[in-house]
């Protein structure tokens, strides 16, 4: 094929249930909720490469409690300002939270806490770009792509 790189996408058992992984030219790009969404696009093989390997690697060890910091490559596609907020999220530490007014401020926008709840929403690579992190003002658990059950189990897995 002459370095034509098709996009990938496999899927993992995961304690959240069925984990997608999308790769394209070497950099993740999603990580979704199999089990809710199905986002395999047309373009897109059904392939275990090595970068959809390590990231799957990276997940497990991740919920095994050996993992605080992931180090797979990202491609995070999105408006500035969902990267800007995707990027903010990849800065909460481990084991931390963070509510959607602290991610507004932190991204330059302080009553941008709604818009700062859908690029949330959007977020394309969960678990890695934490919008699990994220909690309403009160401390509340507020929405989450994979269910709240899903949002608490990850923030105590973090504990």
């Amino acid at each position: 094929m002459g370095g034509l790189t098709v996009a990938a996408v496999f899927y993992y058992p995961s304690p959240v249930g069925r984990l997608g992984i999308a790769e394209d030219e070497g950099m993740i790009e999603q990580i979704f909720f199999a089990d809710i969404e199905d986002r395999r696009k047309q373009g897109y093989e059904l392939k275990e490469t090595p970068v959809i390997k390590q990231a799957a690697q990276e997940l497990q060890e991740y919920f095994e409690g050996k993992r605080q910091v992931f180090e797979m490559p990202l491609n995070l596609k999105g408006t500035e300002f969902q990267k800007s907020v995707w990027r903010a999220l990849i800065e909460i530490p481990y084991g931390q939270i963070q509510t959607y007014k602290d991610i507004a401020i932190k991204v330059g926008s302080p009553k941008g806490f709604r818009a700062v709840g859908l690029a949330n929403n959007r977020n394309p690579i969960v678990i890695v770009v934490p919008c699990h992190r994220v909690v309403g003002s009160s401390g509340s658990l507020t929405g989450y792509g994979g269910g709240l059950p899903v949002k608490e189990y990850l923030i105590e897995l973090e504990k």
